[in-house]
């Protein structure tokens, strides 16, 4: 029987210049890779360019971290728009991201707005939801994330990914466990729908990914660091 599709994404964060990105996809290419997973990179901007020059052939979408909106262009130093994104061939872009909302101060409603600008000109916004420990231990994760889900709530679920990563997993090496990530799940798709794509995101590598990927809840993984190596993201990609 064959096995159902898992989305597996990668965020580079502020990692890989040119000649890094270069050498990243030509490791990958080498790779015996599954070909029923759907596999999403984000690399930083100055390597997106460099990524479209592989993924055709290797069979992958890219994506974008971040965006300003709404905006076509104008005087928004450092900035870069959805417009310019869409002509180098990106397609999907990572919204809401728990590093964003820290140190950019990004709010839920400047996301909601995010969201929906994406949404409008054609982009697949990954919008990114999760809990601190504080909040957990608190008793909110379940409205934090409501909250957070609000912005997606108004649209077709095939115009959208929800990635679910718990704060404090991200970066620490610590993961849930197999019963957290479930219960979180099973929560969001409650709010949102049973067909909508959730990924996991937190400290996923190539030793936990076959767990969680085996969740039944989980459509995917949002993966970080283990991204940045070839060796260890395929075999995310093969768990």
């Amino acid at each position: 029987m064959k096995q159902a599709s898992k989305i597996i994404a990668g965020n580079w964060k502020m990692n890989k210049t040119r000649e890094q990105a270069h050498d990243f996809f030509k490791a990958l290419g080498e790779k015996h890779l599954r070909d029923n997973h759907r596999v999403i990179i984000c690399p930083p901007f100055t390597a997106i360019a460099i990524a479209r020059e592989y993924a055709d052939n290797m069979g992958f979408t890219v994506g974008a971290q971040d965006f300003y909106m709404p905006v076509k262009n104008g005087a928004m130093t450092g900035e870069i728009s959805t417009e310019m994104l869409m002509e180098i061939g990106v397609k999907t872009v990572l919204v809401g991201h728990s590093e964003r909302r820290a140190h950019s101060n990004e709010t839920d409603q400047l996301i909601s707005q995010k969201v929906k600008h994406a949404i409008e000109v054609g982009l697949m916004p990954i919008l990114c939801i999760g809990e601190t420990l504080e909040e957990r231990e608190g008793g909110k994760m379940k409205q934090v994330l409501r909250d957070q889900l609000v912005s997606a709530l108004h649209y077709p679920h095939d115009k959208f990914i929800i990635a679910y990563e718990p704060v404090w997993a991200i970066g620490t090496g610590k993961t849930a466990d197999a019963k957290t990530i479930d219960e979180a799940h099973k929560f969001i798709k409650s709010v949102i729908g049973e067909d909508v794509a959730v990924l996991y995101g937190g400290s996923v590598n190539e030793k936990n990914a076959q767990e969680i990927l085996g969740i039944k809840s989980v459509d995917g993984v949002l993966v970080g660091g283990a991204s940045l190596d070839a060796d260890k993201f395929s075999a995310i990609i093969n768990a």
